[in-house]
């Protein structure tokens, strides 16, 4: 009987400590993964909706005379994302109501990930920058930087 007792207690000890070597490695694991893998960061529109990869954006919130149309995202990163489109922009000539919107071929980039103020679990990318490939708005420079909103 005292094998038995024995045999008994050497069975339940290795398994608590099986059970604890797993439990140990799982939580590793799962801390490693959520540590390599963040979610992406997003882009926050004029209405405060966030947004992955959106093919349109709205530049002057308070007038629209100014967005982004037909972006094609290259890359979106924890620290950058890179696409291509057009942003439209009212030339305002006479005056903005009467002004046309001209296409201007342009590449974006977002960077300068932080966290958002209205969401602290969210992170969402602060500065935009548009990189124009040849013609531009009058009195813009190749390439215009823009913080975003938070």
């Amino acid at each position: 009987m005292r094998g038995s007792l024995t045999g008994t207690a050497v069975t339940l000890a290795a398994g608590a400590l099986l059970t604890a070597t797993m439990s140990t490695a799982s939580a590793g694991t799962a801390t490693t993964a959520a540590q390599a893998d963040p979610p992406p960061p997003v882009l926050v529109d004029c209405q405060w909706q966030r947004d992955i990869r959106p093919t349109d954006f709205i530049l002057a919130c308070g007038d629209g005379n100014s967005r982004l149309s037909g972006l094609e995202w290259k890359q979106w990163g924890p620290e950058s994302a890179t696409a291509v489109g057009v942003n439209l922009v009212n030339d305002c000539k006479p005056y903005c109501a009467a002004g046309k919107f001209r296409y201007y071929q342009v590449t974006v980039r977002l960077d300068s990930p932080q966290v958002w103020k209205k969401d602290p679990n969210v992170r969402h990318f602060t500065r935009m920058s548009l990189t124009y490939a040849g013609a531009r708005p009058e009195g813009f420079k190749q390439v215009m930087t823009y913080p975003l909103w938070n």
